[in-house]
């Protein structure tokens, strides 16, 4: 008896053991210890927004053709989103954008302005709302350019002359922002709308996202 009440203690004493691990490496996913990623209530993954940081690059040479196949992908935290980009009636911006993606310069940024029902925004190295990439761009779109749901656009303070472009971009989520046609075009988001979707939903009255939404890279296809 006394040997069989022995081995019911160990018994015990094992499962109690296994079960710890069990909690310990679950505990040690959720905590960020290893690969496992944590996802907030969005379904977005769960990161830190990033530091300000300081570009001076100059104006890239013109390499893109008028009307070449460009799409840019955009993987976000949220998840990914691609842009056809128009570069048939914005040549420029497009090769602006396409320049600054391949050095890389969008990966580690964020959408920091985010208006729920209107636009999401991103492209800002410094996190102020007036930061680029160290030049300007000047292409001003077309006279009949609407600002409706899925386009893309750069982003300009009101006093710049129409058409000008840093690195800021904008995708509209609204229906039609009612803009004139002063933002310089980029192209419109041709697939993963969703995850645009997403992104904006996470906007506050005071127009930042109630989480951080990381830029972690943008690559462009051709063709």
């Amino acid at each position: 008896m006394e040997e069989r009440r022995k081995g019911a203690l160990v018994a015990a004493a094992t499962l109690a053991a296994l079960a710890i691990t069990a909690l310990a490496t679950v505990a040690a996913g959720c905590g960020g210890g290893d690969s496992t990623t944590a996802i907030s209530a969005a379904g977005c993954k769960e990161v830190d927004a990033p530091e300000p940081k300081e570009v001076d690059l100059s104006a890239p040479k013109q390499t893109v053709q008028a009307g070449e196949s460009l799409t840019a992908v955009v993987q976000t935290s949220c998840g990914k989103f691609t842009i056809a980009l128009d570069s048939k009636r914005a040549p420029k911006i497009v090769n602006s954008f396409v320049y600054l993606a391949g050095q890389g310069f969008y990966d580690g940024l964020d959408f920091n302005h985010v208006v729920s029902g209107f636009v999401v925004q991103g492209g800002d190295p410094q996190r102020n709302g007036a930061s680029g990439p160290g030049y300007t761009i000047v292409e001003p779109p077309p006279p009949s350019t609407k600002y409706t749901r899925g386009v893309v656009a750069m982003a300009k303070s009101l006093e710049a002359p129409s058409g000008s472009a840093g690195s800021q971009f904008f995708v509209v989520t609204s229906r039609d922002t009612g803009y004139p046609p002063e933002y310089a075009l980029l192209g419109s988001v041709n697939e993963g709308y969703g995850v645009v979707d997403r992104i904006n939903k996470l906007g506050t009255r005071a127009e930042v996202p109630k989480e951080p939404v990381l830029i972690e890279k943008i690559t462009i296809e051709h063709g």
